[in-house]
């Protein structure tokens, strides 16, 4: 068996111009656009390439951006202060702060002063447990788009045997409440699981989210699962996965690719989010 791509990028594309068409509708309708406001704390790179790619999708959809940056040294004090003027800031639906921020702030308690309202990354302890609770809220943005990939692809949850390799409270824990709330049968695997290749090996739909080059290999597959791969590392090679991709793709009926899966869908969410927020206040 080979398996069929899932492709991420035609998907996020896809979803995208869902959104700005219904942008579009809004404001031929009087309304005002959406919008979403990013804070980066400090010179990190990748940081920074990250939220232009973010603010390049607004303006793709027709969001309106608000970006704030501030110097590495920024007292705590600093960012609470900026945090708080956008939750009162009725032009802003969403507020990201780009993580990680500097070691001298601690970015969890930053992210909780964030309006749940206006949380479009589905960080705090409030989102946290609607999500838990099964209640409505907005959804860890990573997460969401690998469950929208299954629903694009056609694969269904319900009663399907779902095994997340890691459990981290960004992906692998939402993860599995997402999958649990739509009647699967969820095994979260860490690095503690027993016989890990077993576990695995009963999969439906196994979904790697751990920060291992190629983890899984081809024969931890079960002949027809779908393969999810949230993984994305850096090696002398290029940019890898969790899953050892051609070995995978051989027993696999779907997969995911490694660049060009579930990345392009964080950002989809991001701005669905932001969408969904809007919404709730308008």
């Amino acid at each position: 068996m080979t398996a069929k791509l899932i492709d991420g990028k035609a998907i996020a594309a896809s979803i995208r111009g869902e959104i700005a068409t219904e942008v579009e509708q809004l404001v031929a309708s009087g309304g005002r656009r959406p919008g979403l406001a990013t804070i980066i704390v400090g010179e990190d790179p990748a940081s920074a390439v990250y939220v232009a790619n973010k603010h390049k999708a607004c303006d793709e959809v027709g969001f309106l951006g608000f970006h704030h940056e501030l110097p590495g040294p920024s007292p705590f004090e600093a960012v609470a202060s900026l945090i708080a003027e956008l939750n009162s800031d009725s032009a802003v639906d969403g507020i990201l702060l780009q993580l990680p921020v500097p070691d001298s702030l601690d970015g969890g308690r930053l992210t909780s002063l964030i309006s749940p309202d206006k949380d479009v990354d589905g960080l705090t302890a409030t989102s946290a447990g609607l999500l838990a609770l099964g209640r409505k809220g907005l959804r860890p943005c990573t997460p969401s788009g690998a469950v929208e990939l299954l629903d694009r692809t056609g694969v269904e949850l319900e009663g399907a045997e779902v095994v997340i390799v890691g459990r981290s409270d960004l992906v692998g824990k939402p993860l599995a409440s997402m999958c649990l709330e739509r009647n699967a049968t969820v095994t979260v695997c860490h690095s503690r699981t027993r016989n890990l290749q077993g576990v695995a090996q009963r999969a439906d739909i196994l979904i790697a989210a751990v920060g291992v080059p190629n983890l899984i290999k081809g024969d931890w597959v079960k002949e027809g699962a779908t393969v999810i791969d949230v993984g994305i590392n850096r090696t002398e090679a290029g940019l890898v996965g969790d899953v050892d991709f051609n070995e995978a793709s051989q027993r696999a009926a779907f997969i995911t690719p490694v660049p060009g899966g579930v990345g392009p869908m964080t950002i989809a969410m991001l701005l669905r989010n932001t969408l969904a927020a809007y919404g709730s206040m308008a």
